[in-house]
Parts: structure tokens; sequence; C-alpha cells
């Protein structure tokens, strides 16, 4: 005869252990690939934020997030997105501009957003996150929401005190708007992914770039070799698409929706006040470092810059109609807030 104590106890350990595994087992399981290195503050934000959306949905949904190029190069992620490769990808849609320039002009209105909270509300107020999601649908994605980082810092190895300072400078830059303002004002852009940042202006492939934040950019010690960091951004603060494949959205109950659509919009307003900090933070560490000069363009530099900007705005609006609709509703917005 078994001895009942001892299969008391068998069951409740064979109970406990099936309990665990059904709590560990989630419904949903992704892998979104992130357009920053692992060891950015703003991608281990990400990841926090995917860690309470697992809490959020109690294990029902488990989201992955990966650096930049684990899977695919930054340019590819949309179609890796589209066709499963990926489930999801929160990053720069300036990186398909090759594939339709709208998604470098929404990702990067470059010069237009002196503040990242007027970015969000255009995007979620202002009807701009339904004409991304105009463009990006028939591409195989959906957009859960936008974020965006503040404005970025420009990581310079030699000084630039004036717009005139970028003649002939060779800056790296993404695909897109933010490479053809860089050329309007005399730069030489050069197209690297955020990954070769690090090493382009180490090796003296380029004098300077458009690269993030400048938390990230310390954080990674690019200011032991760019030391003139122009502080605070004036350029380019562009938008982080957080998107999934289209199919898994329209297949997923409206409560894991919601419950993704809020994790995401909480996470945009956390990231810009976390990153803000940091610069902050950091700016004071490199005000007190004799080697590292921040500079701060004067109004009259930062006018003049937005000025050849706006020139590039309508130059793209011209390209389809997508991006006829993009300028429209977005110079709309920023003239009925009196910022334009």
């Amino acid at each position: 005869m078994p001895n009942l104590k001892t299969s008391g106890l068998l069951l409740t350990g064979t109970a406990l252990m099936l309990g665990l595994s059904s709590a560990q087992a989630a419904e949903y399981e992704w892998k979104f690939q992130a357009s920053e290195t692992a060891g950015e503050p703003s991608f281990q934000i990400k990841q926090e934020w995917a860690e309470r959306i697992e809490t959020m949905t109690d294990g029902r949904v488990s989201i992955e997030v990966l650096p930049i190029n684990a899977v695919v190069g930054p340019t590819e992620t949309l179609q890796a997105v589209s066709s499963g490769i990926l489930q999801g990808h929160m990053t720069d849609p300036s990186y398909f501009s090759g594939q339709d320039p709208a998604f470098g002009m929404i990702g990067n209105l470059v010069g237009a957003w002196s503040n990242p909270y007027d970015f969000l509300e255009f995007m979620k107020q202002g009807g701009g996150e339904a004409l991304y999601n105009e463009l990006a649908e028939p591409y195989g994605t959906h957009l859960i929401g936008a974020a965006t980082f503040p404005l970025e810092s420009i990581p310079s190895t030699v000084e630039v005190d004036s717009i005139d300072d970028f003649q002939g400078l060779k800056i790296r830059a993404p695909q897109g708007m933010v490479y053809n303002i860089f050329e309007r004002i005399g730069a030489t852009p050069v197209n690297l992914p955020g990954s070769e940042v690090y090493t382009g202006l180490e090796k003296g492939v380029i004098d300077a770039a458009d690269s993030t934040v400048l938390s990230n950019n310390d954080a990674m010690g690019i200011h032991a070799f760019a030391p003139y960091p122009l502080y605070p951004g004036f350029h380019s603060m562009p938008m982080i698409a957080v998107s999934i494949n289209k199919d898994i959205w329209d297949g997923l109950p409206e409560d894991i929706q919601t419950t993704l659509e809020t994790a995401f919009d909480g996470m945009a307003y956390d990231l810009i006040a976390r990153l803000k900090a940091q610069d902050i933070e950091t700016l004071q560490a490199l005000n007190e470092d004799p080697d590292v000069h921040p500079i701060d363009l004067s109004a009259e530099e930062r006018k003049a810059f937005r000025q050849a900007a706006k020139e590039e705005w309508s130059e793209w609006a011209d390209r389809n109609e997508m991006t006829q609709k993009i300028y429209d509703q977005a110079t709309a917005f920023l003239e009925a807030r009196g910022q334009l």
C-alpha cells in the first residue's frame, strides 16, 4: 500500500511544477529588434518596458528586445517584421527611406521639433500615428505607438560654432531627410549605421556624427576622441516606430492590443524624461572635464539651420502623395501652435 503522506507530497510537488510551467509559458513570444547597441541607456529602458509588459499581461506576452544587427541590419527590419523573421521592431523609420521617402519624412522631419513632447502630441493627437499606419500597413507592419528621444547631440572631432563650420565636414547621417539637409548646408554626409559611429569617429572616417543623445554617446565613450559635442540638440529628433507584424496584430485580442498601446505610450514619455535627466547629468560631468568642450549654437545659427530644413521639407513634399500628406499635416500642426 502506498505511503499516503509521501504520495501527497509527490502530488503537491507535481502540481506546483505544473503551475510554474503554466505561469512561465507565454501565450505570445516575440522578438523585437531595436536600433541601439546593448550598452546604450535607451536600449536598457526599452528592455525594462518589455519586462513590464510581461507583468502587465500576467505573463501572456513575452518580448525579447534585441540590439541593432542582432538578426538583420537596421535597414532590413521592416522586411524582417513583415515576413515574420522578427515579430516587431523599435527603430527609426528613416532607415526605410529607400523603400519610400515618406518613411524618412515622418521618421525625422529634421528641424521641426524643438521639444520632444510636441512631436508626441503630433503623433498621438495630431493624426501622425494614423498617417504612419497608412504608410506602413501595406508593408505588413502595424505601428503600436510612436516614441522619440530628446533632441540629439552631434559629437564632433573638430569645433563647430556656426552653420558655416559644417562646410566640408564629413558627418555620419542615415539615409533620408537629415542626410539631404546636411548636404544643403555644405557638409559631406556619410551613410553609416549607428553601430559604426564609434569606430568611424575613432579612425577618422568621419569628423562628426548625427548620432543619438548626449548620454548615449558618452556611455559609448565617444567623447574621448570627439570632444566637441553640440548640445542642446537643434537638428534631429528621430521617431522610434514601435511596430509589430500586422497579421499578428490583427489576430490579438482587444485586451492585449490595449495593453500594448498603453504600455508603449508610457515608454515614450518615460524614455524622454529619463534620457533628459541623464543628458543633464552627463553635461555636468563633461563641463568639469578639461578635455571635452560642449558647444551650444546661438539662436541665430539655429534659425539658419531651420530655414535650410524648411526648404528641404518643401522639396520632399513633392516626392509622392504620402510625403505631401505628411508635409501638409505636420506644417498645419506647427502653424496652429505658432511654431512656424
